[in-house]
């Protein structure tokens, strides 16, 4: 045990260090970050990230806040995986699974370092911090029927200080093996080019009564479960690569085509990942054991994949959920309480 252990440590020391930073969350919130001390509540900030801090103190409860959607948007995202994201409420201290070049670490650290730029870029648009605005029309022509206007979210600047932040571990040689800084700072820039992509415009009508007879139009990122999507199916589709010379440098190459250079839209990683289907500490899987699982589904969720093979467990549960509700004017809604059982199953 205390091998395992100690093998952990050493993992996260060299990998894990380039997203300490969603250890935010532990104690992030808590302070004003108005001054500029507390930019070492959080050891693992590499000296690049600290000046940043520093110099741009009104950031921080933007980040904060990008480290908890990181979380939250991982585990829903996963939620019918055999693998589900769980180990990253350990930030800042990751088990192997995130510690490792793995596939899981590529979806991690892409989608961390695309709601880093997406929080920036919003909360320009939102008046919070000084140092930014809303971004500047759109360079490209207006329709017939609409105008540039309204007040589009900067992602200009989200990905100049997203990519200043989230990037600064991989350019510091004590964060891992250069494989593995290329490997993440591939993944990074992949995260952020899904931010690009899901760029959209949107509108607002003006006119007598809602006639629309005039628009003013903006471009505003897309909600950030649109994202994680997009990276979920890189991350199914993902390449696994080695570091190899090609001419007179070292690069990384995809391990099973190495004729053909990495594509800048494809996630990459370099360990192979378990099975996640029994507990491992040493690969960081925490098994599918108790896990609930769907008898119907034929995707990732149904008992037959989530278990393994091995076989569900029914129980009953009773819900209480409000019904037969009914508005009165004016203005209330009663509702009348009704209980109903449903069919779980979990994993053996």
């Amino acid at each position: 045990m205390n091998y395992l252990f100690a093998l952990t440590f050493l993992l996260c020391a060299y990998g894990c260090g380039c997203i300490h930073w969603l250890g935010l969350t532990v104690n992030g919130s808590s302070v004003g970050w108005n001054q500029t001390h507390h930019c070492k509540l959080l050891d693992g900030l590499v000296p690049d990230q600290l000046q940043l801090c520093r110099r741009n103190l009104e950031l921080m409860h933007g980040i904060v806040h990008a480290a908890k959607l990181t979380k939250i948007t991982c585990q829903n995202t996963f939620m019918d995986m055999r693998w589900n994201c769980s180990s990253i409420e350990n930030a800042p201290h990751f088990t192997p699974d995130l510690a490792k070049g793995t596939r899981e670490s590529a979806f991690v650290f892409s989608l961390a370092a695309a709601v880093v730029s997406h929080s920036i870029a919003r909360a320009c648009a939102s008046g919070e911090l000084p140092s930014c605005s809303c971004a500047p029309a759109p360079a490209e022509q207006a329709g017939p029927d609409f105008r540039w206007g309204g007040c589009g979210d900067n992602l200009r600047y989200g990905l100049q200080m997203g990519s200043a932040f989230s990037d600064a571990p991989m350019k510091n040689s004590r964060s891992g093996s250069q494989a593995f800084r290329l490997m993440h700072l591939h993944n990074n820039a992949v995260g952020r080019q899904s931010l690009v992509d899901a760029m959209e415009t949107k509108c607002k009508c003006h006119g007598v009564s809602g006639s629309c007879s005039v628009k003013t139009c903006w471009k505003g990122l897309n909600d950030i479960n649109h994202i994680a999507a997009d990276l979920k199916s890189k991350y199914l589709a993902a390449t696994k690569v080695i570091h190899r010379h090609v001419g007179t440098r070292r690069q990384l190459v995809p391990r099973e085509m190495d004729v053909r250079p990495v594509r800048e839209s494809e996630l990459v990683y370099l360990v192979s990942s378990p099975d996640y289907c029994t507990q491992n500490e040493k690969y960081g899987s925490f098994g599918t054991q108790d896990r609930q699982c769907n008898k119907t589904s034929n995707g990732s969720d149904s008992c037959n994949l989530m278990c393994c093979g091995r076989g569900y467990n029914a129980y009953t549960e009773k819900i209480v959920e409000r019904c037969q509700c009914k508005y009165h004017w004016c203005c209330y809604v009663t509702c009348k309480k009704c209980e109903r059982t449903v069919e779980r199953y979990v994993c053996k």
